[in-house]
């Protein structure tokens, strides 16, 4: 007689294991952008909001020390401030990046082998174990990094965001690494792994190994002041 071999059931994140970045920022070398709640951002790639406008940075409470430990690291080598980007995404706001009109127009970001952006429910951010994140001096100005965040490339095979990327300014190659030295020290010090996105110079997650333990994060499992979506 055979027996079926079945996966263990997921983790549930509770909004108690759930932290805003927004409070914890507050004194350190951290500034909050999350810029899918302004249509107008002009980060924003997909040219409308997906959050909602008083939507709050939320982070897994495992995954958020290390954020904060590696800006202050960073600071402390190099008076650079973290400006973080994005952390957990729900289920909702992939769903709602799909069916924005520049993804409509580029399917291939979706589709695998090469995919660009990941479907509802897939990878770090719907657990809030992904973060992205640039450099800015402390009075706000951008660091160069190569690329702007959320750079889409049109050449999978010749893409600038990619860590591996060869044909850069040195003083970019010094700045991505001094991200990605103070992310992977914070994470050590911790003794957690990391994995820094190959193909996204601004991208930090925990291993999928371990975020693919837990379910992803509802929109609608939050209570009322944790939503980050409209309506």
């Amino acid at each position: 007689m055979s027996h079926a071999v079945t996966d263990p059931p997921l983790k549930k994140i509770m909004p108690s294991d759930l932290v805003m970045l927004d409070d914890l920022a507050r004194g350190r070398p951290v500034k909050i952008d999350l810029v899918y709640a302004k249509a107008h951002h002009r980060d924003n790639m997909f040219k409308c909001a997906i959050y909602k406008p008083d939507a709050k940075m939320l982070a897994h409470r495992e995954f958020a020390p290390l954020i904060l430990r590696a800006a202050d690291i960073c600071f402390q080598k190099s008076k650079l401030v973290f400006e973080v980007k994005d952390c957990l995404r729900p289920i909702e706001a992939q769903a709602a990046m799909a069916e924005t009109p520049i993804v409509k127009a580029n399917p291939q970001w979706l589709q695998e082998p090469n995919r660009l952006l990941s479907p509802p429910g897939k990878g770090g951010h719907p657990r809030g174990m992904a973060v992205d994140i640039i450099l800015v001096t402390e009075n706000g100005e951008e660091v160069d990094m190569g690329t702007p965040f959320d750079y889409l490339t049109p050449d999978r095979a010749n893409n600038p965001a990619a860590r591996d990327y060869k044909n850069l300014k040195p003083e970019v190659v010094k700045n991505r690494q001094l991200l990605e030295d103070c992310m992977m020290q914070a994470a050590k010090e911790a003794g957690r792994e990391l994995l820094p996105l190959p193909q996204e110079w601004w991208d930090f997650r925990f291993p999928y190994g371990y975020s693919n333990l837990y379910a992803p994060v509802s929109d609608k499992s939050l209570p009322a002041p944790m939503r980050m979506m409209p309506g």
